[in-house]
């Protein structure tokens, strides 16, 4: 089994996959919405001036996701 880490703490252009989503139902629920589910690839592209929030690509699409909501997304290196 790989190590996860939190979303926030990955490099730029370096891709993760999804393996858990730790927060409250609301919460939860956006980041289902927004196509972030478990087995999803997400690559951080940038981040803005004061590191935050960071730009990620998801399923083709740039979203970006402050700090304190990516550190909730538990991921692994691909």
């Amino acid at each position: 089994m790989k190590n996860t880490f939190s979303l926030d703490t990955v490099d730029l252009n370096k891709p993760v996959i999804v393996t858990d989503i730790l927060c409250d139902n609301h919460s939860k629920r956006r980041f289902l919405d927004l196509g972030i589910i478990k087995g999803t690839l997400i690559t951080p592209l940038f981040r803005s001036p004061f590191s935050d929030p960071t730009a990620y690509e998801i399923n083709n699409t740039v979203i970006a996701i402050r700090k304190e909501d990516a550190s909730l997304i538990k991921v692994v290196n691909k």
